[in-house]
Formats: structure tokens, C-alpha cells, sequence
């Protein structure tokens, strides 16, 4: 009678063990804007993401953003955010800058630096770019 019981128990703890080296499936999405015009405009906002506040990047992390990387051309920025599949980013980003009340400062200041890219709608800065192409290496 004992043998079931040690088998199942032995079965579930080795199903834990291994699922718990395994992560949710991660996407990339990637968005643009461009900072406002002004070389002051640029070096400050430069300047910012060299330092960026640890509340702002504890935020992230407690959202649950994996990954964040921002990359320009001249005034326009891309940021490529890794995130689980099937994440709310909206609901991620309220719980980010719900951290700390200098997330949403930082928010706020930084959108004093940003505006839309060509087509984007009035007062939206950040747009999400939709994939068109991609290569695989077969």
C-alpha cells in the first residue's frame, strides 16, 4: 500500500522540480517616439537614461518586465521590452509606476521630452511598431 503513495509523491515532487526551471514564453514588442526637437532636449533625456532612478527600475522589475532596452537614431528612440506572453502591458505599467511615487514623477518627466513619430494621434508619444519582416537562420 505504501508503494503508490511514495511513487505519486515521488512523481509530483519531480514534476516540481522540473517545471521549476522552466519560464513563462517571452515576447518582444517594440515601440517608437521621437524626442522633442533641440539638442538640449536630447542630452537631457540621454542623460537621464544614464542614471536611471532605482525606484523607476524596481518598478519594472515588480511589474514584471524581463527586459527593457532603448536604442536612436538622432531624435528618434525604440524601446524593446521583453515581457511573458499574453501580458497587459497597460496593467503593467499603472503597477510600475504605481511603485513609487517617483515613478510616476519620472513618467511625467520624461514625457516632457517626447512626442509622436509621423502618424501617431495628438498627445501620444510612444506607439507600438507592428513586425512586417523576419528572418530565420533554417
Amino acid at each position: 500500500m505504501r508503494k503508490p503513495v511514495f511513487f505519486m509523491t515521488a512523481l509530483l515532487a519531480a514534476a516540481v522540480f522540473f517545471s521549476c526551471g522552466q519560464s513563462e514564453k517571452l515576447i518582444d514588442k517594440v515601440f517608437v517616439m521621437n524626442i522633442k526637437p533641440g539638442d538640449d532636449q536630447l542630452k537631457a533625456y540621454l542623460d537621464y537614461h544614464r542614471n536611471v532612478w532605482p525606484e523607476v527600475e524596481k518598478g519594472f522589475t515588480l511589474a514584471g518586465y524581463e527586459k527593457i532596452r532603448l536604442f536612436r537614431s538622432h531624435h528618434t528612440v525604440v524601446m524593446v521590452i521583453a515581457v511573458p506572453e499574453g501580458a497587459d502591458l497597460a496593467a503593467m505599467g499603472k503597477k510600475a509606476e504605481s511603485y513609487d511615487k517617483r515613478c510616476a514623477e519620472w513618467n511625467r518627466l520624461m514625457a516632457g521630452y517626447q512626442e509622436g513619430v509621423a502618424g501617431t494621434a495628438p498627445g501620444e508619444t510612444w506607439t507600438e511598431a507592428a513586425p512586417f519582416y523576419e528572418f530565420s537562420r533554417p
